[in-house]
């Protein structure tokens, strides 16, 4: 063998070798970060402000828990215990409470010992099925709004609207008891609403559904979103701040669900607080 050949071989070697640590240590980034982080609720406190906003409202709180999806009743214990703690004034919830219809009432229960000052109100998600949902809210003093809106103060008009994969969202029916100059806030399971019905009459829109990527590369690079298998606007509406179609700012939580795998998709409960401004 020459000496050439041997340095080929030595070269394809370490070329192998550095590939299978660098995949590895890849693969353990993303591990312990789905064990560790992506295993614990992140308190998310988030400000808004507009000239909307009734200016005897400035410093309402508002905590947003969406996509529950109920396994196990401890961790939904926490975090309303956590959200009793922080004392806040509305209680809004973006819709997928379970897997299972059997944990239902053990859902709204828990939810419900929520203190508030103005209630608590949701909508439904793709997992859920009104005709059942919406008894078990009410049965619990929760509202369910379903292309349908209320003030819930003097100038603060609060709207939800059905899920866009199961039934038929409504955004104009939602809203059209709003006046003019109120405060609009939009309750839709599915951001991609947004982005397909005209949101010119809303101030602020409040979604979840896409679970922050649910598993993502680095936090970058998702599947399910990059697929088109969660949202039809791909990474658009991840997690965070986007905006609709018509520019109206969307915040989109990450949502709470103890499923596997989380990656790079830390479980979200979102603390708002709204400014006159």
């Amino acid at each position: 063998m020459t000496s050439e050949t041997r340095a080929k071989r030595s070269t394809r070697k370490i070329v192998k070798r550095t590939l299978i640590a660098i995949f590895i240590l890849v693969f353990l980034i993303h591990f312990v970060h789905a064990i560790t982080l992506d295993r614990m609720v992140q308190y998310n406190e988030i400000s808004f402000s507009s000239p909307n906003i009734p200016i005897e409202m400035d410093g309402y709180h508002i905590a947003f828990v969406t996509d529950v999806h109920l396994e196990f009743e401890g961790r939904l214990e926490a975090i309303v215990d956590e959200i009793n703690q922080r004392q806040v004034d509305l209680l809004l919830l973006g819709g997928d409470f379970t897997f299972d219809s059997d944990d239902l009432d053990t859902t709204m229960a828990l939810l419900s010992q929520i203190t508030t000052n103005d209630g608590i109100f949701g909508i439904e998600g793709n997992h859920d099925k009104y005709q059942t949902l919406f008894p078990a809210m009410e049965a619990r003093g929760i509202t369910p709004l379903s292309n349908s809106g209320l003030y819930v103060r003097d100038g603060f008009y609060l709207a939800g609207v059905e899920d866009l994969w199961n039934r038929n969202p409504s955004v104009a029916v939602a809203i059209e008891g709003a006046g003019a100059d109120s405060f609009v806030l939009l309750l839709s399971h599915n951001p991609d609403v947004s982005m397909e019905q005209d949101t010119t009459g809303v101030d602020l829109i409040l979604s979840g559904h896409t679970h922050g990527g649910q598993f993502n590369f680095f936090g970058r690079w998702s599947i399910g979103l990059d697929s088109g298998v969660i949202s039809d606007y791909g990474t658009r509406f991840r997690a965070g701040w986007a905006e609709s179609r018509d520019g109206t700012p969307v915040y989109v939580c990450r949502g709470v669900g103890e499923y596997y795998p989380r990656v790079f998709a830390r479980p979200e409960v979102t603390l708002i607080t709204l400014f006159h401004g």
